[in-house]
């Protein structure tokens, strides 16, 4: 009988272990980029926007929830809309006029878009 009571409990272990990863998993980025295919290869692509992004944000304001979608609209000029704690803000723009895009035009948009996020969290 006792057998069958400490196979029973590790089999549970068993099962509450593997699903520990899926309970404790991180949540979905807040940043998406749409149309990335755009993108020069200088600007570090899709994952570059999102991570400048974040980064961005977690410097201005790291307790702000936020989602930002990120349109390309051409190799030197991007839009953005963001919603912070459930309030979407203004659509964002940002161009490069004499160069494509590029890693350090990158970081620049991210800032702008932080110092924005950052200016919602703290209006509430």
């Amino acid at each position: 009988m006792w057998s069958k009571i400490c196979a029973g409990l590790l089999a549970t272990a068993a099962v509450v272990a593997a699903s520990a990863p899926a309970m404790s998993a991180p949540q979905a980025r807040a940043c998406r980029v749409v149309d990335a295919e755009k993108l020069p290869s200088q600007s570090g692509g899709a994952a570059a926007i999102c991570s400048a992004i974040e980064q961005a944000v977690a410097a201005r304001a790291p307790k702000a929830h936020y989602s930002a979608e990120v349109r390309v609209l051409s190799m030197s000029r991007l839009a953005v809309n963001v919603d912070v704690s459930g309030r979407k803000l203004a659509e964002q723009h940002y161009a490069v006029m004499d160069r494509n895009l590029n890693a350090g035009s990158i970081k620049r948009f991210a800032e702008a878009i932080a110092d924005e996020i950052a200016k919602a969290a703290k209006q509430g």
